[in-house]
């Protein structure tokens, strides 16, 4: 049993990080009907607001500490970050330890930008071509992207820790009455769990309870009829990239601490998250947030030990052998609206 809810776990937190990015995609779909190969580009760019957010706050002034020497007697020089100097050490090492939270703040208006800038500049250009030609210029724009980030950031990882609140694990298993010690799972993962809820929930309430949602789900059945009623569908749709690259951008600062930052992160995720996309349904934003749960739940038990050595390699291609069987007796996908991916 506890082996059971660890998976669980483990699952829940592959497919937050899977439904977030598949969201976005839908997103982008769904209202633009654009294939974008860049999305995954996206959630990179938000890890690295993390990374650049938390070396702003590490940037320091060197003063020579008088009351401090060497082994030779000389009065040591001290690095002391900007923001202690300004704001105290209390708080400006708080500052330098919240740093990823607090990127968050940091991502939302640069993620808002990147995303008006790509739909201006480049997808609205597209909207009307082939899917393959979207594949094409949107998976080069993905390059584009991470060969930028490689170029200012460097090909390695770069560890950006979660606050030293959440550092550690937690019990579990005496949570769930059983014996303390038998599940243990880390902090961060679980509040990247909670966080992956409440943005998917704020996604939801805002399509579904606002009238700019609601102008977006019609826009999404039928573009040209709410384009007759006189309302600017492509500003809505302009925002709605916008907001999907935040969703993506957001999923990016979370994950950070849990795997530190490269400039190939991106593509690790983007194919993963198409497939969660095609499995959940073209179009439809409760099949891509059902399908990224299911599917990381399944990867997750598919890794187990005892699966791995009964069938080697299964823990690789779960997620594509599922894939395969849902689209050949249901090519919509599993909550996908008719006709989308049928021939």
């Amino acid at each position: 049993m506890d082996a059971i809810i660890l998976q669980v776990l483990n699952g829940l937190d592959k497919g937050s990080a899977y439904a977030l990015i598949a969201l976005g995609l839908t997103l982008i779909f769904g209202t633009l009907g654009v294939v974008n190969f860049a999305h995954g580009a996206l959630f990179m760019l938000g890890a690295f607001c993390a990374v650049t957010l938390n070396a702003i706050l590490r940037l320091s002034t060197e003063t020579i500490d008088p009351s401090r020497t060497d082994f030779l007697g000389n009065p040591l020089k001290v690095k002391t970050p900007y923001v202690e100097n300004w704001f105290g050490p209390e708080i400006g090492g708080a500052m330098i330890e919240w740093s990823v939270p607090l990127a968050i703040v940091f991502a939302i208006p640069v993620m808002v930008a990147v995303g008006i800038a790509t739909e201006r500049g480049l997808i609205k250009y597209f909207y009307k071509r082939p899917h393959a030609d979207q594949i094409l210029v949107t998976f080069g724009l993905a390059i584009v992207l991470q060969e930028i980030i490689k170029y200012f950031f460097g090909a390695n990882p770069i560890p950006t820790p979660a606050p030293d609140a959440f550092i550690g694990s937690f019990d579990f298993g005496a949570l769930v009455g059983m014996e303390a010690g038998t599940i243990i799972y880390p902090y961060w993962r679980l509040v990247y769990f909670a966080f992956a809820a409440i943005v998917i929930g704020a996604v939801f309430a805002f399509l579904q309870y606002t009238t700019f949602g609601m102008v977006v789900r019609a826009g999404m059945a039928d573009r040209e009829t709410v384009g007759l009623l006189g309302i600017n569908i492509d500003k809505r749709f302009t925002i709605m990239f916008a907001i999907a690259a935040c969703v993506a951008g957001l999923a990016g600062v979370m994950y950070a601490p849990i795997n530190s930052p490269n400039y190939h992160m991106g593509m690790d995720f983007l194919v993963l998250s198409f497939v969660v996309v095609v499995v959940g349904g073209m179009g439809s934003l409760p099949g891509a947030v059902a399908a990224g749960f299911l599917l990381g739940i399944l990867e997750s038990f598919a890794s187990m030990s005892q699966v791995v050595n009964l069938l080697p390699g299964i823990n690789q291609i779960i997620i594509y052998l599922v894939a395969i069987i849902i689209l050949l007796t249901r090519p919509r996908g599993l909550l996908g609206r008719k006709g989308v991916m049928e021939g």
